[in-house]
């Protein structure tokens, strides 16, 4: 029997139970006639998940593996790049780029925000060669406005017109509206552990004409990671090196499942899958503001995701009897962390009763977070799980 877990992260998420079966069950060579018909089904269907004209490739390897083709293949040392950078993932692009040899500008935005569309418009010079955003950034549980940032990037009377826009969706993709061709996404990439709930493994992307043209003439090293050489194979219904056969199987089992939502239209089962991402991320943020807390990203949230701004809680190491929770001053070498909660399809279904509790319950508040609210007015419970540690539930006032 396949155990449920519950998993309170950005990702990986549940696994979809479909997925788990099929992978367990898949064993097929990677050069034989039955995984090159999974394999070309699979790439029809990501590319309408995605909803896109351009070719899309799947990787195995983790999303920061097409992150990095993305600036391999894209770039030669001395190209000047602007990075859109408000959280960890930002920074990644930044790193990425400089271990290639590119000139890195920024814009940054303070954790917990969006950029300033007047910062981004100032930096696109006509020596930007390639803009690297993200759609929605998991550190922080922020939503960029991708619409605009291409609007810019293609309208700008500073850009090039061959500026590339690279939009890394890998919590974005299943849980926010894209419309890569409109929008002119010239590479935008997902991953196999985020809303299509299976595990990691695989990373997703498609890539436009423009950027194929680009590949001709860049110089960057790539060997694994070469997207023209992966187009070639795909071409022939195959992988250019041995791919994660099992995970294959798993996601052809998981956009199967999106299609269900859709009644037979994968477009529309993504689209059913964005509103319920939308939907749990609004009974989400509704939810812990009941409890006296506060958003960490309140301007523009993600429905990926919810950061929840932390609060310092100060639990003892044993109780006997039921005790208020007491609030520990600041500490100058506490270390903040943020509660992370992420909008799964498949999970926060049964959060709908009684929600504001589970929120607190899956935090757990074992540990001391850092002080950016205050503690919300909830009288709390210790339960002794075992000796010297118990765990609260808190108790809402009627």
């Amino acid at each position: 029997m396949l155990k449920k877990n519950r998993l309170f992260t950005p990702g990986p998420t549940p696994l979809l139970p479909q997925a788990q079966l099929a992978m367990a069950s898949y064993g097929a060579h990677h050069r034989t006639a039955e995984f090159r018909a999974l394999f070309t089904r699979v790439l029809a269907d990501v590319k309408e998940f995605i909803g896109t004209k351009n070719d899309v490739l799947v990787l195995t390897s983790s999303g920061t593996g097409f992150m990095e083709a993305s600036v391999s293949n894209l770039t030669s040392p001395g190209d000047h790049v602007l990075v859109l950078t408000a959280g960890k993932f930002g920074e990644r692009w930044v790193a990425l780029a400089k271990a290639f040899g590119c000139e890195v500008e920024t814009v940054t935005a303070p954790y917990g925000e969006t950029f300033s569309l007047d910062d981004v418009r100032r930096k696109l010079t006509p020596e930007i060669r390639c803009v690297y955003m993200q759609a929605t950034e998991s550190s922080t549980g922020v939503r960029h406005d991708v619409e605009a940032i291409a609007k810019l990037v293609h309208a700008s009377s500073g850009a090039q017109p061959d500026t590339l826009l690279v939009v890394d969706a890998i919590t974005g993709l299943g849980t926010t509206r894209l419309d890569v061709d409109g929008w002119g996404i010239d590479i935008i990439l997902g991953g196999s552990q985020k809303a299509l709930m299976i595990p990691p493994g695989l990373s997703y992307g498609a890539v436009s004409e423009r950027a194929w043209q680009r590949m001709e003439h860049t110089s960057s090293p790539r060997y694994y990671f070469d997207l023209r050489k992966e187009r070639k194979s795909a071409a022939k219904a195959e992988t250019s090196s041995t791919p994660a056969t099992a995970l294959f199987a798993g996601l052809a089992a998981a956009l199967d499942y999106v299609r269900q939502m859709g009644d037979g239209s994968l477009a529309a089962g993504r689209d059913a899958l964005i509103a319920n991402a939308e939907l749990c991320a609004a009974m989400t943020r509704v939810g812990v503001e009941a409890l006296g807390l506060k958003l960490f990203a309140p301007s523009s949230p993600s429905a990926a995701l919810t950061a929840v701004a932390p609060v310092y809680v100060l639990l003892p190491d044993r109780v006997t009897t039921p005790a208020p929770l007491a609030v520990r001053p600041p500490a100058p070498l506490s270390v903040p962390v943020s509660v992370i909660l992420f909008a799964a399809a498949t999970e926060f279904a049964a959060w709908k009763v009684a929600l504001p509790v589970r929120l607190m319950a899956a935090a757990e508040l074992h540990c001391a977070i850092a002080p950016t609210v205050a503690v919300p007015k909830l009288t709390a419970t210790p339960v002794p799980e075992r000796p010297g540690r118990f765990s609260t539930r808190p108790t809402l006032p009627r």
